[in-house]
């Protein structure tokens, strides 16, 4: 069997369980941003020398496949979508945690670009974002999105976002945006 099936040639895509869409059908847009984000978080781990934050990425891609069959399984499916629970979310919380726990750490917005490795994962974070609003559109348009997939990628970018952070801690890296004279209130530092 190839994967040339030329199924695909006239702009439709067969989701979990058989249904057939456009390529340019809102749940195509969902599952593919997060596809797009795992190739994202593969190269980042890929040139990371950070084995912890290498190690925790590779899980995270590993999750993501799920959240992405998740996508992928329309409500009228004769397949059941993979679940993604609480524990997923609160993986990522804990990880958020435990990285915030560094001493040192920024806190404050961040500059990309100050490394070549927590660039990859500032790449990542904003196709993170991406994938985000786009499962948020699915779920308003009434896509039948699990609650947690919403959860697990807003809690994704703040971890993408504080791997970088770390990254640039141990690298020595200050990627502060703001300065000292033009110190203002914190906002969301993952946007």
């Amino acid at each position: 069997m190839s994967i040339a099936t030329r199924h695909g040639d006239g702009g439709q895509t067969g989701l979990v369980g058989g249904v057939r869409v456009s390529k340019a059908d809102l749940r195509v847009e969902s599952y593919g941003s997060v596809d797009e984000l795992n190739a994202h978080l593969g190269f980042a781990r890929s040139i990371c020398r950070n084995k912890e934050v290498a190690a925790w990425t590779e899980e995270i891609q590993k999750t993501l496949f799920r959240v992405g069959s998740a996508l992928a399984t329309p409500p009228e499916s004769r397949k059941k979508q993979p679940v993604v629970s609480s524990e997923d979310v609160d993986n990522l919380t804990h990880l958020v945690h435990k990285i915030e726990a560094t001493e040192g750490i920024l806190g404050d917005w961040s500059l990309p670009g100050g490394h070549p490795e927590s660039a990859a994962f500032e790449m990542a974070r904003t196709v993170c974002r991406r994938a985000e609003r786009c499962a948020v559109r699915l779920a308003e348009s009434g896509g039948g999105v699990q609650p947690e997939i919403l959860a697990y990628l807003n809690r994704l970018s703040d971890v993408i976002w504080l791997f970088g952070r770390l990254i640039e801690h141990h690298a020595g890296v200050n990627s502060r945006l703001r300065d000292e004279s033009h110190a203002g209130p914190k906002f969301s530092r993952a946007w």
